[in-house]
Protein backbone atom coordinates (compact mmCIF):
# COMPACT_ATOMS: atom_id res chain seq x y z
CA UNK A 1 0.00 0.00 0.00
CA UNK A 2 2.76 2.26 0.84
CA UNK A 3 4.35 1.41 -2.48
CA UNK A 4 1.10 2.09 -4.39
CA UNK A 5 0.62 5.29 -2.53
CA UNK A 6 4.10 6.32 -3.27
CA UNK A 7 3.64 5.25 -6.85
CA UNK A 8 0.52 7.36 -7.27
CA UNK A 9 2.19 10.22 -5.59
CA UNK A 10 5.20 9.73 -7.80
CA UNK A 11 3.06 9.44 -11.03
CA UNK A 12 0.96 12.56 -10.49
CA UNK A 13 2.13 15.85 -11.84
CA UNK A 14 1.99 18.81 -9.54
CA UNK A 15 -0.07 21.72 -10.88
CA UNK A 16 1.96 24.52 -12.50
CA UNK A 17 2.14 27.86 -10.89
CA UNK A 18 1.79 29.48 -14.32
CA UNK A 19 -1.64 27.92 -14.84
CA UNK A 20 -2.68 29.05 -11.45
CA UNK A 21 -1.57 32.60 -12.15
CA UNK A 22 -2.90 32.92 -15.76
CA UNK A 23 -6.53 33.72 -14.94
CA UNK A 24 -5.59 36.41 -12.50
CA UNK A 25 -3.07 37.96 -14.87
CA UNK A 26 -5.59 37.94 -17.75
CA UNK A 27 -8.25 39.50 -15.63
CA UNK A 28 -5.85 42.14 -14.41
CA UNK A 29 -4.90 43.25 -17.93
CA UNK A 30 -8.34 42.79 -19.56
CA UNK A 31 -10.13 46.04 -20.43
CA UNK A 32 -12.84 47.05 -18.02
CA UNK A 33 -16.40 47.25 -19.34
CA UNK A 34 -17.53 49.65 -16.66
CA UNK A 35 -16.06 52.89 -18.11
CA UNK A 36 -15.09 53.91 -21.70
CA UNK A 37 -11.49 54.44 -22.59
CA UNK A 38 -10.18 56.72 -25.33
CA UNK A 39 -8.39 55.02 -28.16
CA UNK A 40 -6.48 56.13 -31.23
CA UNK A 41 -8.92 54.34 -33.60
CA UNK A 42 -11.04 56.81 -35.58
CA UNK A 43 -14.77 56.34 -35.43
CA UNK A 44 -17.52 57.28 -37.86
CA UNK A 45 -18.98 59.77 -35.38
CA UNK A 46 -15.77 61.80 -34.97
CA UNK A 47 -16.13 65.31 -36.58
CA UNK A 48 -13.87 66.25 -39.46
CA UNK A 49 -11.66 69.14 -38.31
CA UNK A 50 -11.85 70.72 -41.79
CA UNK A 51 -15.65 70.58 -41.90
CA UNK A 52 -16.31 71.69 -38.35
CA UNK A 53 -17.70 75.12 -37.59
CA UNK A 54 -14.68 77.42 -37.08
CA UNK A 55 -16.49 79.15 -34.24
CA UNK A 56 -16.81 75.81 -32.38
CA UNK A 57 -13.56 74.25 -33.55
CA UNK A 58 -10.48 76.50 -33.54
CA UNK A 59 -8.58 73.86 -35.53
CA UNK A 60 -11.00 74.04 -38.45
CA UNK A 61 -9.57 75.46 -41.70
CA UNK A 62 -10.69 79.06 -42.36
CA UNK A 63 -11.96 79.95 -45.89
CA UNK A 64 -9.60 81.96 -48.06
CA UNK A 65 -10.40 85.66 -48.27
CA UNK A 66 -11.92 86.71 -51.64
CA UNK A 67 -10.66 90.09 -52.89
CA UNK A 68 -13.44 92.62 -53.70
CA UNK A 69 -14.45 92.78 -57.37
CA UNK A 70 -13.22 95.90 -59.10
CA UNK A 71 -15.77 97.61 -61.34
CA UNK A 72 -14.84 99.15 -64.65
CA UNK A 73 -14.99 102.97 -64.79
CA UNK A 74 -17.95 102.89 -67.20
CA UNK A 75 -19.88 100.48 -65.01
CA UNK A 76 -19.09 102.48 -61.90
CA UNK A 77 -20.20 105.69 -63.59
CA UNK A 78 -23.40 104.06 -64.78
CA UNK A 79 -24.10 102.71 -61.32
CA UNK A 80 -23.59 106.18 -59.93
CA UNK A 81 -26.04 107.59 -62.45
CA UNK A 82 -23.37 109.28 -64.57
CA UNK A 83 -22.74 109.24 -68.32
CA UNK A 84 -19.71 108.86 -70.52
CA UNK A 85 -18.00 112.21 -71.20
CA UNK A 86 -18.53 111.94 -74.98
CA UNK A 87 -22.22 111.11 -74.60
CA UNK A 88 -22.73 113.90 -72.09
CA UNK A 89 -21.01 116.43 -74.38
CA UNK A 90 -23.09 115.37 -77.38
CA UNK A 91 -26.27 115.61 -75.35
CA UNK A 92 -25.33 119.09 -74.12
CA UNK A 93 -24.50 120.26 -77.66
CA UNK A 94 -27.83 118.96 -78.95
CA UNK A 95 -29.66 120.68 -76.14
CA UNK A 96 -27.91 124.00 -76.83
CA UNK A 97 -28.55 123.83 -80.59
CA UNK A 98 -30.34 126.96 -81.81
CA UNK A 99 -33.93 126.49 -83.01
CA UNK A 100 -34.61 126.59 -86.77
CA UNK A 101 -35.48 129.99 -88.23
CA UNK A 102 -38.81 128.56 -89.37
CA UNK A 103 -39.74 128.05 -85.71
CA UNK A 104 -39.57 131.76 -85.00
CA UNK A 105 -42.78 133.77 -84.54
CA UNK A 106 -44.39 134.46 -87.91
CA UNK A 107 -43.80 138.22 -88.14
CA UNK A 108 -40.25 137.90 -86.81
CA UNK A 109 -39.39 135.23 -89.37
CA UNK A 110 -40.76 137.26 -92.30
CA UNK A 111 -39.04 140.51 -91.33
CA UNK A 112 -35.70 139.12 -90.17
CA UNK A 113 -35.18 136.17 -92.50
CA UNK A 114 -37.55 135.91 -95.44
CA UNK A 115 -37.59 139.46 -96.81
CA UNK A 116 -33.76 139.85 -96.90
CA UNK A 117 -33.34 136.41 -98.52
CA UNK A 118 -36.08 137.13 -101.10
CA UNK A 119 -34.66 140.51 -102.09
CA UNK A 120 -31.21 138.97 -102.58
CA UNK A 121 -32.57 136.09 -104.69
CA UNK A 122 -34.61 138.40 -106.97
CA UNK A 123 -31.66 140.80 -107.35
CA UNK A 124 -29.53 137.87 -108.53
CA UNK A 125 -32.06 137.43 -111.35
CA UNK A 126 -31.29 140.95 -112.69
CA UNK A 127 -33.96 143.03 -110.91
CA UNK A 128 -32.26 146.10 -109.46
CA UNK A 129 -35.10 148.35 -108.24
CA UNK A 130 -37.23 145.89 -106.30
CA UNK A 131 -39.33 147.44 -103.55
CA UNK A 132 -40.66 145.05 -100.92
CA UNK A 133 -43.05 145.72 -98.04
CA UNK A 134 -44.82 143.62 -95.42
CA UNK A 135 -48.26 144.70 -94.25
CA UNK A 136 -51.59 143.47 -92.95
CA UNK A 137 -54.32 144.69 -95.27
CA UNK A 138 -57.30 143.73 -97.46
CA UNK A 139 -56.82 141.40 -100.39
CA UNK A 140 -56.74 143.64 -103.50
CA UNK A 141 -58.72 141.26 -105.70
CA UNK A 142 -62.27 141.64 -106.94
CA UNK A 143 -64.61 139.44 -104.93
CA UNK A 144 -62.55 139.56 -101.72
CA UNK A 145 -63.72 142.96 -100.53
CA UNK A 146 -65.57 141.44 -97.55
CA UNK A 147 -62.71 139.16 -96.53
CA UNK A 148 -60.71 139.99 -93.43
CA UNK A 149 -57.31 141.61 -93.63
CA UNK A 150 -54.31 139.29 -93.80
CA UNK A 151 -50.55 139.60 -93.81
CA UNK A 152 -49.07 140.18 -97.27
CA UNK A 153 -45.69 140.62 -98.88
CA UNK A 154 -45.94 143.20 -101.64
CA UNK A 155 -43.12 143.46 -104.17
CA UNK A 156 -42.88 145.78 -107.17
CA UNK A 157 -40.37 147.17 -109.71
CA UNK A 158 -40.58 149.32 -112.83
CA UNK A 159 -37.63 148.37 -115.02
CA UNK A 160 -39.85 147.13 -117.81
CA UNK A 161 -43.26 148.57 -116.95
CA UNK A 162 -45.09 148.34 -113.66
CA UNK A 163 -44.91 144.88 -112.14
CA UNK A 164 -46.28 143.90 -108.77
CA UNK A 165 -46.85 140.63 -106.89
CA UNK A 166 -48.56 139.82 -103.58
CA UNK A 167 -47.89 136.81 -101.37
CA UNK A 168 -50.71 136.16 -98.86
CA UNK A 169 -50.61 134.48 -95.43
CA UNK A 170 -54.25 134.33 -94.21
CA UNK A 171 -53.36 132.02 -91.29
CA UNK A 172 -50.27 133.97 -90.16
CA UNK A 173 -48.31 130.75 -90.42
CA UNK A 174 -45.78 129.79 -93.11
CA UNK A 175 -46.94 126.17 -92.78
CA UNK A 176 -50.57 127.17 -93.33
CA UNK A 177 -52.48 128.22 -96.45
CA UNK A 178 -50.79 130.71 -98.74
CA UNK A 179 -51.91 132.64 -101.86
CA UNK A 180 -50.32 134.53 -104.75
CA UNK A 181 -51.41 137.21 -107.22
CA UNK A 182 -49.59 139.42 -109.71
CA UNK A 183 -50.42 142.30 -112.07
CA UNK A 184 -48.83 144.75 -114.49
CA UNK A 185 -50.29 148.09 -113.62
CA UNK A 186 -53.84 146.79 -113.18
CA UNK A 187 -55.85 145.34 -110.30
CA UNK A 188 -55.17 141.57 -110.00
CA UNK A 189 -58.12 139.35 -110.85
CA UNK A 190 -56.98 135.91 -109.70
CA UNK A 191 -55.88 134.52 -106.34
CA UNK A 192 -53.72 131.43 -106.73
CA UNK A 193 -52.75 128.82 -104.19
CA UNK A 194 -49.06 128.84 -103.38
CA UNK A 195 -46.87 125.85 -102.37
CA UNK A 196 -49.84 123.72 -101.38
CA UNK A 197 -48.18 120.36 -102.14
CA UNK A 198 -45.24 120.74 -99.79
CA UNK A 199 -45.31 118.95 -96.44
CA UNK A 200 -43.02 121.37 -94.64
CA UNK A 201 -42.14 124.87 -95.69
CA UNK A 202 -38.58 126.06 -95.12
CA UNK A 203 -36.93 129.40 -95.72
CA UNK A 204 -35.15 128.17 -98.85
CA UNK A 205 -38.30 126.58 -100.26
CA UNK A 206 -40.33 129.72 -99.64
CA UNK A 207 -37.73 131.83 -101.50
CA UNK A 208 -37.29 129.35 -104.35
CA UNK A 209 -41.06 128.93 -104.81
CA UNK A 210 -41.69 132.65 -105.29
CA UNK A 211 -38.67 133.18 -107.59
CA UNK A 212 -39.83 130.23 -109.69
CA UNK A 213 -43.36 131.66 -109.93
CA UNK A 214 -42.07 135.06 -111.03
CA UNK A 215 -39.82 133.39 -113.58
CA UNK A 216 -42.83 131.48 -114.87
CA UNK A 217 -44.53 134.85 -115.32
CA UNK A 218 -41.53 135.81 -117.47
CA UNK A 219 -40.67 138.70 -115.23
CA UNK A 220 -37.08 137.72 -114.40
CA UNK A 221 -33.78 137.46 -116.23
CA UNK A 222 -33.97 137.95 -120.02
CA UNK A 223 -37.77 137.50 -120.12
Amino acid sequence: MADQTNHNQAGEVAPSTVDNQAPSVAEEHAPSTDSPEATDIPTANAPDPKAANPEDNPNAAKPAAVPPKREKPAAAAKAAGGEKPAAAAAKAAKKEKAPAVEDKPFVEFIEQDYLPALQKAIAQQGVQDLQVSFAKQKVPITGFESAEECWQIIGSWTEIGQRQFNLYFPEEDIQGKKGFSCNEGKKPSTLESFLIDERRITLDLLVFGLVQRLDGQKWLGIN
